[in-house]
Parts: C-alpha cells; sequence; structure tokens
C-alpha cells in the first residue's frame, strides 16, 4: 500500500472539516491515502482574547512548527488565520477554489443586523467585524467572544445573546454538520454584502502548507489543488496587509475577485469606534500595468510560474501604499500587529 500523506490539522469539528474536504481531494489525485494528523495550538488551549494573546497566528506557529520538525507533511489553514510572513523552509503550495467570503449574521429570527433592537448583544471576537459592527448598528453592544462554531450558535439559542457574526466558508464547510442544518436549530441568518462589507484577506480560502525540501511529487499533487483566480485575489488582499504593517488582527478588510480580464478590489481601513473608514474600490486590467507584467513569484507566492503572483503582490502594496496617503495609518493602531 502506499505510503499515507499526513495532513496535520487543529482539533476543532471545523479544522478537521475542511482538512477532510483536502484530504479527500489529494486521495482521488494522489491515489495515496491521506492520514489526519491532529495537532492543539496555542489557540486552542488559551481562551484568551485574540487581540490580548498575539492575534490569529496563534493558530498556526504550533501546526508549523510541527511540519518542519516532520510530524506531517503539509498543513490546511484557513487562510484568514495565518500572517502574512511565511517561515522559512516552508511554502503555501496551493489555494483551492476559495468558498463563499462573506460574514453571516446568526440570529433567533433572523432580524438583520441593523434592525435589531436597541441594546441587542452582538457576539465576535474579530476587531474588524466590531468596528463594522458599530458602523452598521450603533445601537447594538458588542460582546467579546471565543469558542467553536457550536458554542457561538448555543449562546444564542439559549439568549445569551442577540446574534453572533461567523465566516458563511466555515458554515458551508460543515456540511451537513453544521449546526444550522440541524431540524432543532430554529436559527436565522443574515448574508452580508461584500460591497458594504469587506471581509478580512483571505477568508473564505484554504491555504495548503508543505516544506521546500518537500519530494517533488508531492508538491505536484498539491499544485493540481491550486486555483489560479482564487491565488491571485488572496495574493493582493494579503499584500494590503503586509503593507500596512497592521497585522491580521488590524480593523481592516480586503477582498478582491477576477471578473473576466480584470480584477476588483474592495479595501478598507476602520477607526475602532466605527465611526471612521478609509477605503478604495479600484479595478485593474489583468493584462495591466501590474498585473500582466512581472510574470509569477516563488516559493509562497506562486505555484512555479503559473500566473503572475509577483505583480498581484506589487499591486496590493501600492493600494496599502494608498490607503496609508489617505490616512489610514491614524486608524490602525500599532498594538494590532503580529
Amino acid at each position: 500500500m502506499s505510503t499515507p500523506i499526513r495532513l496535520g490539522t487543529r482539533r476543532s469539528a471545523l479544522a478537521q472539516a475542511q482538512s477532510g474536504h483536502v484530504a479527500a481531494a489529494l486521495e482521488k489525485i494522489s491515489g495515496r491515502p491521506v492520514e489526519l494528523v491532529t495537532i492543539t495550538s496555542e489557540g486552542d488551549t488559551n481562551r484568551a482574547s485574540l487581540s490580548e494573546i498575539g492575534g490569529q497566528g496563534i493558530f498556526a506557529t504550533r501546526l508549523r512548527e510541527a511540519l518542519l520538525a516532520g510530524e506531517c507533511d503539509i498543513l490546511v489553514h484557513s487562510l484568514k488565520d495565518l500572517p502574512t510572513a511565511v517561515p522559512d523552509g516552508l511554502t503555501i503550495a496551493a489555494t483551492p477554489v476559495r468558498e463563499d467570503a462573506r460574514d453571516i449574521v446568526i440570529t433567533r429570527d433572523g432580524t438583520p443586523l441593523h434592525r435589531l433592537p436597541a441594546g441587542s448583544t452582538v457576539g465576535t471576537g474579530s476587531p474588524r467585524r466590531i468596528a463594522q459592527v458599530r458602523r452598521r448598528a450603533p445601537h447594538a453592544k458588542v460582546v467579546d467572544i471565543r469558542g467553536n462554531v457550536d458554542s457561538r450558535l448555543a449562546r444564542v439559542s439559549s439568549g445569551e445573546l442577540d446574534a453572533v457574526i461567523l465566516a458563511a466558508a466555515g458554515l458551508s464547510r460543515l456540511g451537513d454538520g453544521s449546526p444550522l442544518q440541524r431540524e432543532d436549530a430554529a436559527l436565522g441568518w443574515e448574508g452580508l454584502g461584500l460591497a458594504e462589507w469587506p471581509t478580512a484577506p483571505g477568508q473564505g480560502s484554504l491555504a495548503v502548507e508543505t516544506t521546500t525540501d518537500a519530494p517533488a511529487e508531492l508538491r505536484a499533487v498539491l499544485a493540481q489543488l491550486d486555483d489560479p483566480d482564487t491565488r491571485l485575489a488572496i495574493t493582493v488582499e494579503r499584500a494590503i496587509l503586509e503593507g500596512l504593517d497592521a497585522g491580521c488582527q488590524a480593523p481592516m478588510a480586503a477582498h478582491a475577485v477576477v471578473e473576466g480580464d480584470d480584477i476588483r478590489v474592495r479595501t478598507v481601513v476602520y477607526s475602532e469606534d466605527g465611526e471612521r473608514r478609509i477605503g478604495l474600490d479600484v479595478t485593474e486590467a489583468l493584462n495591466g500595468e501590474y498585473i500582466r507584467r512581472n510574470g509569477s513569484g516563488n516559493g509562497a507566492d506562486a505555484a512555479d510560474g503559473a500566473y503572475p503572483t509577483h505583480a498581484a503582490r506589487e499591486l496590493g502594496l501600492i493600494l496599502a501604499r494608498r490607503l496609508l496617503e489617505k490616512g489610514a495609518a491614524d486608524l490602525v493602531s500599532r498594538e494590532h500587529s503580529s
């Protein structure tokens, strides 16, 4: 029997569900079995607020240590949880087709966020979402929460909270295991449009990571999971975050999408209270000055010359500079840097 590919994953139901999707695709492509290796990160054991314990990179650190130590062959991350800097010796070998990048608001009866009664409690631990809630529903009270999907939705069902905000992709990947699919869920939801409510860089995307010295056969198999449009979009988004030098817990959003021969990018930086925002909405031709000029990058920035992520990163950095020139530096606290 072929040697299994060892896939490192966190223990949460969501992490294992999304890893399971990648594992199934890998088994089909490679003809090799894929074995899930569960790894506990600091983010799984420390229940303090993310903003207090170093941002979302805490979910990736222990997994990356395990990969470098040879405890597994690949990792699957939610891309929005990854810091923009990829450690030496590692590479993002594939970004599969992106799922729904929106946030959704879960309530007991489906009441839209902006129509919740004054004093309603909305749970989220994301500074970006907190700022957006304060902007869209200034009459609501934001509650900083942690926990898995089940525990968050239980706080709505019980009446402890009036609403929580979650990533649509995560619930989608849970499939039949999603609490919203259960007959006894009795919860409603509202999808938040990306035009007015852009989400975190990389949201809805997965990152398959391996070592730079991984066997060529493994890297060739992983490359077949890679979606060029997804990688192009997330490269722009993450370069904006990198250029702002603000860390993945900053109150900022960036969403890019390939539309035919163009790429459209919406990005916003918020003040923590949500009262101020600085944004850009630009469309760049894929054969234009920034995108089709430089060819691809390498390592964590490209899939071996398949398309021009080097130039996509340059576009993201240019947009970050434009945000800073418009005053974004006054809104992004360096306390959020990771």
